[in-house]
């Protein structure tokens, strides 16, 4: 079957849901691949004409949140034992190295930790459920999770859209090799960018000060 025509038998609604719901899970805390998901149906909306990509973004960007604000409700009544028991049920998500890390960014950035972790796939899973346990005031966190979300969402989605859209002539001759190459180029992409956004935390980390008590 051509790749066009498996697309458009895909409902639209099915799409929606499932983006909406892998991020949200993701954002409360559950690692789950919603970057892999939300460009995977990005480009699934530039080759089918049911899935608008406003509505797509709109939905991630509604998961993000929810997921987020439920994240942040759970860690302000679990605490640090919530975080013990994730490390022992998530050992490479949530060790007591990654913990440390996302709690100095957020020591360090305030809200704003909350906003850009959303574009980092380890603070994207902690910012909620972290935010909560440290007590950040609510209304900072709904403030960077909303621009966070609509932010991350709303621009993967329109950059992978207008990607799908200047490619569809070249995937147009291709069945699902074409599709899966094309998928595979954003997921290095955004590999690539997570590299390097993990190697500036590294180096961040080690100039800080070891005995800054100031």
């Amino acid at each position: 079957m051509h790749v066009q025509e498996w697309l458009d038998s895909v409902p639209a609604a099915a799409v929606y849901a499932l983006v909406a719901l892998v991020i949200g899970l993701e954002s409360l805390g559950i690692p789950l691949p919603g970057e892999i998901i939300l460009i995977s149906a990005a480009l699934m909306s530039s080759q089918h004409s049911g899935v608008n990509p406003v509505v797509l973004g709109a939905c991630a960007t509604a998961g993000a949140v929810i997921g987020d604000s439920i994240g942040y409700a759970i860690g302000r009544k679990g605490g640090r034992p919530l975080l013990a028991w994730l490390g022992s049920r998530f050992p490479r998500h949530f060790s007591a190295g990654h913990v440390a890390t996302a709690e100095r960014s957020f020591e360090k950035w305030g809200m704003w930790a909350v906003f850009f972790g959303r574009f980092v796939a380890l603070l994207r899973i902690f910012a909620g459920p972290l935010a909560g346990v440290l007590h950040m005031p609510y209304w900072k966190f709904l403030i960077a999770n909303v621009l966070g979300g609509i932010c991350w969402a709303g621009g993967t989605t329109a950059v992978i859209y207008y990607v799908g859209i200047v490619a569809e002539d070249w995937l147009k001759r291709f069945s699902y090799l074409g599709l899966a190459v094309a998928v595979l180029i954003g997921l290095a992409s955004m590999l690539v960018l997570k590299r390097k956004a993990k190697k500036a935390q590294t180096v961040e980390r080690d100039a800080e000060p070891v005995g800054a008590g100031e």
